[in-house]
């Protein structure tokens, strides 16, 4: 078995039996919260333990995952651009669909937390929001972290080098998407629209996703721009701009992730990275 091929192998048995225990637990209780929370914490930390049990296994440098920060303008593209993709899908919804933007209830419940209920729009303007967008966004790396050391740390790397850019993005995003599956198809992880909607749109979009993720993990050399854009990516849009949006209408069939909107935006995003893929470095020897 070539070596490469050993690797991947190894990793995604790994990964797939160590996230076995808290899908079991999303499944038994039919809630992704499960544990406060603790239940996706977990399973969002099982590609990284599965990522470094291989680099252990079969004695790989960790250093092949890609640690460095710099260049640090890859890691400030990566904040920005899930906020360049999911803005427009929102803004056409909240113009579009009337009655779905719900900027007052959501302003409410922020001015209630924060402990200012007489000034919601202000709370949640000047208060909230920014703490989100700094302070928000550094909690939601330290999960999404644990999956990118895996899929763009570890795994697509390898893809790519035995690949090619084009293929491993996609096999990438192919097993990314079904990693998730149980969460969505036995517990309560979507929308609220019919299943074969919310899993033809959340692989899309995830898909999608792997090109961005996988051309800023190859041009960067780091992980660190797959783990913020990640993390930007479920900030902006599951705890901002999905609670602004009130489930009217069409809405959620356009919204969140498992609506056609982003299916369309990131997929935009998709095509102009890969026209980019000449750009990156070519592939170097990762089995070492």
């Amino acid at each position: 078995m070539r070596p490469l091929t050993k690797q991947i192998l190894l990793y995604l048995f790994l990964v797939f039996l160590f996230s076995a225990l808290p899908y079991y637990l999303f499944i038994h209780t039919g809630h992704i919260g499960v544990g406060n929370g603790m239940g996706v914490a977990l399973v969002m930390w099982c590609p990284a333990f599965a990522a470094l049990a291989t680099c252990r296994l079969l004695r790989i440098d960790a250093a092949t995952l890609g640690w460095n920060w710099r260049p640090i303008r890859y890691v400030a593209w990566a904040y920005f651009i899930p906020v360049l993709y999911a803005l427009p899908v929102y803004l056409s919804t909240w113009t579009l669909i009337r009655g779905s933007f719900a900027f007052n209830e959501f302003a409410n419940s922020l001015a209630a937390a924060f402990g200012f209920p007489s000034w919601p729009r202000a709370t949640a303007l000047f208060l909230a929001i920014p703490c989100y967008a700094t302070l928000g966004v550094i909690r939601s790396t330290a999960v999404a972290l644990g999956e990118e050391i895996g899929w763009r740390g570890f795994l697509l790397p390898r893809l790519v080098e035995r690949t090619g850019f084009t293929l491993g993005c996609l096999l990438s995003g192919c097993i990314w998407a079904a990693w998730h599956y149980p969460g969505l198809l036995f517990a309560d992880y979507n929308s609220g629209t019919k299943p074969a909607f919310a899993l033809t749109c959340f692989t899309l979009m995830v898909i999608a996703d792997s090109y961005i993720l996988g051309w800023l993990r190859l041009k960067s050399g780091s992980l660190w721009t797959a783990a913020i854009l990640h993390a930007s990516h479920n900030l902006f849009i599951q705890a901002i701009f999905d609670r602004i949006t009130a489930p009217v209408g069409r809405a959620l069939y356009v919204t969140t992730e498992f609506g056609f909107g982003l299916v369309l935006s990131i997929g935009a995003c998709a095509i102009y990275f890969w026209t980019r893929r000449n750009e990156l470095p070519a592939p170097r020897a990762v089995t070492a």
